[in-house]
């Protein structure tokens, strides 16, 4: 019951004024009367498990009716056996129509069954269609999702049942292919009602250990029905959802497991998926051996043109005598050097004549050369050249340069 001021039960609604609580308890018939009206809400359903137990009489049917995958199970009883099969038998896998109950006298909860049958092969194999059609259009049966399994596992996790062949044919073959091949085993029921529920547990945990690369999951084989296990939605999506590759090796060709859609590697028997999981040590040392002579073969030839290159550019002029190329070239050195120097001297004796000519136009145009011929010029104390007589004045001081110096003169 709720205290004062907390949350409301979940069998009250908003509008109810007689709110459950402590001081205002509710009493056992106003319970049970609620617990009828919610579960006679419920109304028919169908529902599916196994018979734990059956009773089946001439005209009523009592028996225990328990859930497919958890521990969980729920009383059942008709009164009318027209719509239930005659055949039923515990350990049966049904579908029935019930209508719950409560009695609020003796606050019992009961199943009350309108109609029940077996479930047949037909409608397993439509579940399963059509779980097989979700699945692909979810994209987990895709082969581009599917991971590729390590070369050489670190260890190999193997979900089988105990003792059994494939558990034996498994670890017999991929040691004899890999002698140190390590394994971490979880034995689970391969069979069953509780059998998915085990192998999903499995692939968690497998999944989860950091040193296991690679999940086997292995069954000898079995007919449909035995294998239906391996069609449970739970164990292909946990298959699917696991990050270590995941190998199905239950090793059934006609009617394939839904596990094997989603699996990263279907293998078509035990003995197979330990020959795919694991190389031959055999075929490896082979493979090495090969490798080791292609490489070999390849370094010998490599090495052996290099010889023959290094022998034929010995064979040259020039490896032969390495100075011939110098004194090529010191020849052709010493012709452009002397060709140099001749052309050098012709363009200095045409630039000296030319420069003696130039000289002597420059002496004969001089100023100078006029006054060596006797000549002067007479120029004012300011120094411009005085050019006519007249305008010289009586007494003015005039400069004359000669030939050679300069005298000092007063005009008359």
């Amino acid at each position: 019951m709720a205290e004062t001021g907390g949350p409301m039960s979940e069998f009250e609604t908003a509008g109810d004024s007689k709110v459950s609580s402590e001081l205002s308890p509710w009493p056992v018939s106003r319970l049970s009367a609620t617990l009828k009206d919610w579960i006679e809400r419920l109304g028919y359903l169908w529902i599916e498990g196994e018979l734990a137990s059956i009773k089946l009489g001439a005209s009523n049917m009592f028996g225990e009716l328990r859930d497919l995958q958890q521990e969980n199970s729920v009383s059942i009883h008709s009164w009318s056996v027209a719509k239930i099969s005659a055949d039923l038998k515990q350990g049966d896998r049904v579908l029935a129509l019930i209508k719950p109950a409560f009695w609020p006298k003796g606050g019992k909860l009961t199943m009350q069954v309108v109609e029940m049958r077996k479930v047949g092969l037909g409608e397993l194999l439509e579940r399963i269609e059509r779980l097989r059609l979700q699945l692909a259009t979810e994209g987990l049966s895709s082969p581009d999702r599917k991971k590729a399994l390590p070369f050489l596992p670190n260890k190999i996790g193997l979900i089988t049942g105990k003792n059994s062949d494939a558990e034996k044919d498994v670890l017999q073959n991929a040691k004899l292919r890999w002698p140190d091949v390590s394994f971490r085993v979880i034995h689970t029921l391969v069979q069953g009602d509780k059998a998915a529920i085990e192998v999903v547990a499995a692939i968690k945990e497998l999944d989860q250990d950091p040193e296991v690369d690679v999940i086997i999951i292995a069954r000898g084989g079995g007919s449909f029905l035995d294998l239906i296990a391996f069609s449970d939605e739970a164990l292909v999506r946990a298959a699917a959802a696991a990050t270590s590759p995941i190998v199905s090796a239950i090793g059934h060709e006609a009617d394939r497991p839904l596990l094997d859609e989603v699996a990263d590697l279907r293998a078509s028997t035990p003995t197979d998926a330990a020959k795919r999981v694991v190389p031959d040590v055999e075929d490896e040392r082979h493979k090495l051996a090969q490798l080791s002579q292609r490489i070999f073969m390849k370094i010998d030839g490599h090495v052996s043109n290099q010889a023959a290159m290094i022998e034929q550019i010995r064979s040259r002029p020039i490896l032969a005598n390495p100075f011939t190329f110098i004194n090529d070239k010191q020849l052709d050195l010493d012709r452009w050097l002397a060709s140099i120097r001749a052309n050098l001297g012709i363009v200095l004796e045409r630039e000296g004549m030319q420069l003696n000519h130039l000289k002597q136009q420059v002496r004969s145009l001089s100023p100078q050369s006029t006054l060596d011929r006797g000549y002067s010029v007479v120029r004012d104390e300011s120094g411009r050249v005085i050019a006519d007589g007249s305008k010289v004045k009586q007494g003015q001081k005039l400069r004359v340069r000669l030939a050679k110096g300069e005298i000092s003169a007063t005009a008359d």
